[in-house]
């Protein structure tokens, strides 16, 4: 399906006819500061080479990706073969096959999501105000009574995450638990951060036990893996990369 043999391929126990992949670096047209496979529209790129790297994500996987306007909200939007990219919105789902729920990023963290029955798929972006505001919760309850797995993607990693004082008092004063995903940072004030982490405590607290990918380590952060992810944080200037999730 995909030949960018460097991209990531999803490890957890789906349904037949559910597909996801995340896309690194590699492929693409892009060069400079956005050099591979840039995805994101609105970094600075020239708008030709995103236009084909976007046409080469569609023939790799098949299906169309539905390109959001990611806002650091909350909002989830349903989508359809009629849905616009460019739509503002900061988590998608559908139960229609064909198109591919599609989250861009270059430090936050991606999250897919489906249910056991393959009904539904959705994905979220969760940069830690979206994490904070309940981008998460929100997207899993487009699944109703049913809980859904969830898959995350590379994002920035807690020995490269430096946040002030207020990101920490925003995750601690809604669950005291949080506090164990901070470390003292390089100056009073200052904490590492663990995303990841804070993601899987609120995805288990709204009720999702069955949560893979992203533990944490170096292998996923996208600071830490220059010649392989995007960084918003490590190059001021940077391309997207994107994770997907669709219904054959």
């Amino acid at each position: 399906m995909v030949d960018a043999v460097d991209w990531l391929m999803p490890d957890w126990p789906v349904p037949a006819g559910i597909r996801a992949v995340c896309t690194t670096r590699a492929g693409g047209v892009s060069q400079g500061a956005f050099g591979g496979l840039n995805l994101g529209g609105h970094v600075g790129d020239d708008p030709a080479c995103i236009a084909a790297n976007r046409a080469q994500l569609q023939a790799a996987v098949g299906v169309r990706p539905v390109f959001l306007r990611q806002v650091h909200g909350t909002d989830v939007l349903p989508i359809d073969a009629s849905t616009p990219d460019g739509a503002v919105a900061d988590a998608c789902t559908t139960i229609d096959a064909g198109i591919a729920c599609t989250i861009m990023v270059a430090d936050c963290l991606p999250v897919l999501f489906t249910d056991r029955e393959g009904r539904r798929v959705a994905a979220a972006h969760a940069g830690w105000r979206g994490l904070a505001a309940g981008v998460l919760e929100r997207t899993a309850a487009a699944f109703g009574d049913t809980r859904p797995m969830a898959w995350l993607g590379p994002c920035i990693g807690p020995h490269a995450f430096e946040v002030g004082d207020e990101v920490r008092a925003a995750f601690v004063a809604q669950a005291a638990g949080a506090a164990a995903c901070f470390r003292p940072g390089p100056a009073p004030g200052k904490w590492w951060a663990d995303l990841p982490g804070l993601a899987r405590q609120r995805l288990r607290a709204a009720g999702l036990e069955a949560v893979y990918g992203n533990d944490g380590s170096d292998a996923w952060c996208t600071v830490r893996n220059p010649l392989r992810f995007f960084s918003h944080r490590r190059d001021g200037v940077s391309g997207r990369f994107a994770a997907a999730v669709w219904r054959d």
